[in-house]
């Protein structure tokens, strides 16, 4: 049966077109509706759609049919647009602001209406958040044209009683890097071999968007344009039903919900959502798939954990989140172990589960609205069951920090309040749900495998002081923070300028200057001053700026310190002497000049794309800092000494020795190598370094090994990994890497099994995790006593004249991690000052 469908996908002829392998059973069609194959000049699944293509042929639907409209709500950072296509019945289009009103109203726990089978149900089909995922941004295509141009009874039922939003491709950069090369290599006939280049992308692939970030963990994260703009249609909306159409391994069969067990304890969503719900849509797509023969399963693998899913945030929303994955064809026709699998076949299942999503929220439409009314009713009677009335937090060092927090919190539509010197988050409102995800910490689960992280508390990624209040003292409602810092204004000085170094800012004001050709000191020793603003007193790492030790007049000088703090929003002073009322003055040897960084980053085959992607965007989107991206194809003939700091995270460098030795002769030429993760287990491993890892790989030969069963195997060596988890550093406040940290405890992110030893060196242990560092997520005791308790966390090593910086964890996970962010800059931006002491 499998290989018989598949033959048919490639055997179009006759009256049985390529469309009508996909939705024969709808006809007949408004015959002034052009088809995907009629405006695209092919049939669906003979090649694979650009996203400009796909945007237009939605546009001519709204152009051409009642039903439908199209909406823009958002451009990708290479400047493609995200679109959402409307469609229902031309009354309820017309009528649709009226509608929407009637439908916020179940979400607005302080109304109570009764109209639950009255309102059209809103379902929003999602597609294509991994590019190289390609089939259900073709499915969007046939689902968009069958609900605009059908005439079938079915579908002018489905469109009455529902609104369908269909968003066709979430991430269309990745998508058109993908499509790009499945086309190139697209041969004729076609090339079923794995081996093929077709089917193997090259690096960094289409799975990611520009910044090479998974979007589907950024739902919670917020970080880049195509999750913001989908964030705030989705708060403007509340759909009840969403989807999340994905592929995997070409050797699989079909997914869909429900998922593998919850690995949480106490999952914060209700236990109706993923039981009752899932159990009731799965019915429906098992016997859709069931009629045309496909084969599925279900409950195996892809929990839900993690809230950042395009399958799991609207379960955080009174929606119901669907997942669904298709075994991929990766190009358009490949063997496998079942025969061959095509393109159109694997259109034809993400087709027939869309059509399916419809028809299960339109025949339940009454349940899951009342689904939604329950769900934030709910969430102020669970509210009202604990002590902890809300959550304050503050920082007043780094109001840059804190605005981003709060941005993050009005994200997701927390309430927030200022109170006196701190802001409060409190427990009863409707979001209740999203404080516990943003705050909240475990270290107790169900499960000890998980498909993503163990531990997102997002007020951690901000190293955010907070602590839970059982008591309430709102004051003023947080309702932007666009006027959130209010620089003082500047005053000239013909003497120095100083930066306050604990704003998160500080460091792109710093590469603003320096890129100007401004030289700026740093302070090795906190001293206070007699400024124009008053006595100050600074924090190690505070940025001076002589005047008269510039190459521009004084008033060059002032326009651009102007610049910067209005740019940047960064605690700024003029002063007129250098004698300071304490600690060291301005011309101590303690104050240093900061040589302009030129870095470069290895980026290619072996390396890991997420992490590359997380340095790049962090310079380019919030320091505004150039990097050069050096190919590992191009390693042999690049002239590194035109760089004083290079960058490696993760990856399999297969490099020979003598190209280690190249990496390691250009250090010891006084230069900087910062290595992430996996990169610094290579570096320990090759001896660039005189550093050692944490190992525990002796055995007794005399110890009995204990029998297990087979089939328990995937679960007991699962469970070893570190899949995410937050600990607790001790951090040496005067070191340089440490520049800018005011407490003596951070919250780091880990999902690697890296464990660095402590430096031999007494002066090189920059971060070592605490005595009791677990702060959130899951790890094993094994890990805990054997490795982490006895690692450390960020360690330097000296190389000659130069030193190797090694991150044992991550620093800038997923564009998210603003409380660690500060040391990895530190690393660029000081790196060339440390000196470490034989």
């Amino acid at each position: 049966m499998f290989k018989k469908l598949l033959l048919v996908a490639l055997c179009f002829s006759g009256t049985l077109s390529a469309q009508d392998y996909f939705y024969k059973k709808f006809h007949p069609f408004n015959p002034d509706i052009p088809s995907p194959e009629e405006f695209l000049g092919y049939g669906i699944g003979e090649h694979h759609t650009r996203h400009d293509l796909i945007v237009s042929y939605l546009t001519k639907l709204a152009e051409v049919s009642e039903r439908a409209s199209i909406y823009q709500y958002g451009k990708t950072h290479e400047g493609r647009k995200l679109v959402i296509l409307t469609i229902t019945t031309p009354e309820n289009l017309k009528n649709l602001e009226a509608l929407k009103k009637q439908h916020l109203a179940f979400t607005d726990p302080s109304k109570s209406p009764t109209n639950f089978d009255d309102v059209p149900i809103f379902i929003n089909l999602g597609y294509n958040v991994h590019g190289n995922e390609p089939s259900s941004s073709e499915a969007a295509l046939l689902t968009a044209y069958t609900m605009v141009a059908s005439q079938n009874p079915e579908i002018n039922t489905y469109l009455k009683h529902s609104v369908i939003f269909i968003d066709p491709t979430i991430n269309p950069d990745g998508r058109d890097r993908h499509t790009q090369w499945a086309n190139t290599y697209q041969g004729s006939p076609l090339v079923a071999d794995p081996q093929d280049a077709e089917h193997n992308e090259y690096w960094p692939m289409g799975r990611t968007n520009h910044y090479w970030f998974d979007l589907n963990r950024d739902w919670l994260l917020g970080i880049n344009p195509e999750s913001r703009g989908k964030l705030n249609w989705y708060h403007e909306w509340y759909p009840n039903v969403v989807t999340d159409f994905h592929e995997m391994g070409s050797q699989s069969s079909y997914f869909f919900e429900p998922m593998k067990t919850n690995g949480s304890l106490n999952p914060i969503m209700p236990k109706e959502n993923y039981e009752d719900l899932n159990n009731l849509f799965g019915n429906y797509f098992s016997k859709a798939l069931d009629s045309i023969g496909s084969f599925y399963f279900t409950k195996e693998v892809f929990d839900g954990t993690y809230p950042g899913y395009g399958s799991s945030y609207p379960d955080l929303q009174g929606g119901l989140g669907l997942l669904f994955e298709q075994a991929s064809s990766r190009g358009h026709k490949q063997k496998t172990a079942f025969g061959e699998i095509t393109f159109p076949f694997t259109i034809r299942n993400q087709y027939i589960s869309s059509i399916t999503t419809v028809k299960a929220a339109v025949e339940n439409k009454a349940y899951l609205r009342k689904y939604q009314q329950e769900f934030f009713k709910s969430a102020l009677t669970n509210s009202g069951k604990s002590k902890v009335r809300g959550y304050s937090f503050s920082d007043d060092y780094d109001k840059n920090r804190v605005k981003a927090f709060i941005d993050k919190l009005l994200l997701h539509k927390i309430d927030v309040y200022e109170s006196e010197n701190s802001f409060v988050v409190p427990t009863k409102q409707p979001q209740y749900r999203m404080v516990q995800t943003m705050f909240e910490t475990y270290n107790k689960y169900r499960d000890s495998v998980y498909y993503d992280a163990s531990a997102w508390s997002v007020a951690n990624f901000y190293n955010m002081k907070y602590k839970a209040v059982t008591g309430l003292n709102l004051g003023k409602k947080v309702i932007s923070t666009d006027s959130f810092i209010e620089a003082k204004a500047l005053q000239k000085s013909e003497y120095a300028y100083i930066i306050d170094y604990d704003d998160y800012n500080a460091t792109a004001a710093l590469n603003f200057l320096q890129q100007n050709n401004i030289k700026v000191s740093s302070s090795f020793k906190p001293f206070t001053a007699k400024t124009r603003g008053g006595n100050i007193t600074f924090n190690y790492g505070a940025l001076v700026v002589p005047v008269s030790l510039q190459k521009k007049d004084d008033n060059e000088v002032y326009a651009l310190m102007k610049q910067a703090q209005n740019k940047f929003k960064v605690p700024a002073y003029s002063v007129e002497t250098g004698y300071s009322l304490k600690g060291i003055d301005l011309g101590s040897r303690y104050v240093s000049p900061i040589s302009k960084p030129r870095a470069a980053m290895l980026i290619g085959d072996g390396v890991r794309s997420y992490e590359a992607g997380e340095v790049w965007h962090l310079l380019d989107t919030r320091v505004h800092m150039p990097i050069t991206k050096i190919p590992m194809r191009n390693f042999n003939r690049i002239n590194f000494d035109k760089y004083n700091t290079l960058v490696m995270v993760s990856g399999r460098y297969n490099l020979s020795k003598t190209q280690q030795q190249k990496i390691k002769d250009w250090v010891g030429k006084g230069n900087t190598l910062i290595t992430i993760s996996m990169a610094s287990k290579w570096a320990i491993d090759k001896k660039l370094v005189k550093e050692e890892l944490i190992s525990n790989d002796k055995k007794d030969s005399t110890e009995t090994v204990k029998r297990k069963p087979y089939v328990d195997a995937p679960e007991n060596i699962g469970k070893e990994a570190i899949g995410g988890v937050i600990f607790k550093v001790d951090l040496d406040l005067t070191h340089p890497l440490a520049f800018g940290y005011r407490d003596t405890q951070i919250p780091v992110y880990k999902n690697n099994s890296v464990w660095i030893a402590p430096s031999k060196n007494e002066y090189s242990t920059v971060a070592q995790y605490s005595k009791n560092p677990l702060i959130d997520g899951f790890i094993t005791k094994k890990n805990s006593n054997e490795y982490l308790k006895k690692s450390a966390s960020l360690v330097v090593s000296k190389v000659g004249r130069g030193r190797v910086v090694l991150f044992a964890d991550n620093p800038n996970f997923r564009g998210s991690w603003y409380g660690t962010n500060r040391l990895f800059l530190n690393a660029l931006f000081l790196g060339d000052k440390i000196d470490v002491p034989d």
